[in-house]
């Protein structure tokens, strides 16, 4: 027999820790879901021919209710939903929320392309390079529209979003190329907003890592920024603005009485619209960058700040 000149799997590899979980859940819902159409159409053929027209049955005083039945199909199918939502809220619990060691990797959305930072400043356009083996943590944005970066090899995808960051993790346990897709309509070349993920071997991506045109780590250009924009002035030793040293992760007092968390949507926000949460004892003074810094300059400024915190407990330590 001829072979077909293209390989056409049911499904793309399963590569990522999670890939095999989510798979499991997938076909037990289709299993499940066959398994109850054969049943109910297997009973509608029966009663159809049992009780057709003209057949010589029984058709006087019919049952009205029976409870054993009417419990019978009240708890199974109770007990096989909540067995579906227990099953599936664990993978999505495990899916949503990284592991405190996963390396962390910038993604910015832009029709239509994907630009990808990692720490120590290596870029990369359509192409995000990974060790096997480590946890990835992905922290994304858009420029313009909606986007959606899929890894179906992975199981994972989320939605890129404009104004705000998302998070996607995963952990790869084969070396090879995958495809990336944007999973969202995003305009005119949508379908040609695509790339690939290389797993690579940890030695290899340290290789890799520090081969060729590498840019400087996103903390010193964010640092560069961070006195470019006269940042310092007010945030560096505390002044007219809160100081910095070691707020990231920590729970900030707004003026209004709330606490927030300062995360990266904190971080982003007190940047991009300063007045929208005021910390509490300082004033509305500090302008706004919107249109002054792109997505990557404020993801590299962020970069800086977390730096400071880390820096300040490398000393105590």
């Amino acid at each position: 027999m001829k072979s077909m000149p293209f390989d056409l799997p049911l499904f793309p590899e399963a590569a990522s820790t999670m890939a095999e979980r989510v798979d499991a859940l997938y076909w037990f819902l289709v299993i499940t879901t066959a398994v109850m159409s054969i049943l109910i159409f297997v009973a509608i053929a029966f009663l159809a021919v049992r009780y057709r027209q003209g057949t010589r049955v029984n058709r006087a005083d019919p049952p009205h209710h029976s409870i054993p039945v009417e419990i019978v199909w009240s708890v199974i199918p109770l007990a096989v939903f909540l067995f579906i939502f227990v099953w599936g809220a664990r993978i999505y619990y495990d899916n949503t929320y990284p592991p405190d060691d996963a390396l962390q990797i910038f993604v910015v959305g832009k029709q239509w392309m994907w630009k990808i930072q990692h720490l120590d400043g290596k870029r990369e356009i359509n192409e995000l390079h990974i060790p096997v083996g480590r946890p990835i943590r992905l922290t994304m944005t858009s420029e313009d529209v909606i986007h959606d970066f899929f890894i179906p090899a992975f199981r994972v995808k989320n939605d890129v979003l404009p104004g705000r960051y998302t998070s996607l993790w995963f952990e790869a346990t084969k070396t090879g190329e995958y495809h990336l897709f944007c999973a969202e309509y995003c305009g005119t070349r949508h379908s040609a907003m695509t790339g690939r993920v290389v797993v690579m071997e940890p030695a290899a991506f340290q290789d890799w890592l520090a081969g060729g045109v590498s840019g400087e780590p996103m903390e010193a250009t964010g640092g560069r920024l961070f006195q470019q924009f006269n940042c310092n002035t007010c945030h560096k030793r505390g002044g007219r603005g809160p100081l910095l040293t070691g707020i990231y992760g920590t729970a900030v007092r707004l003026k209004d009485g709330r606490s927030v968390l300062a995360d990266e949507g904190y971080l982003r926000e007190s940047i991009i619209d300063p007045t929208a949460r005021l910390t509490a004892g300082y004033q509305a003074v500090m302008p706004t960058f919107k249109g002054q810094l792109s997505e990557t300059q404020v993801l590299q400024l962020i970069a800086y700040i977390k730096s400071l915190g880390i820096a300040e407990e490398t000393k105590a330590e």
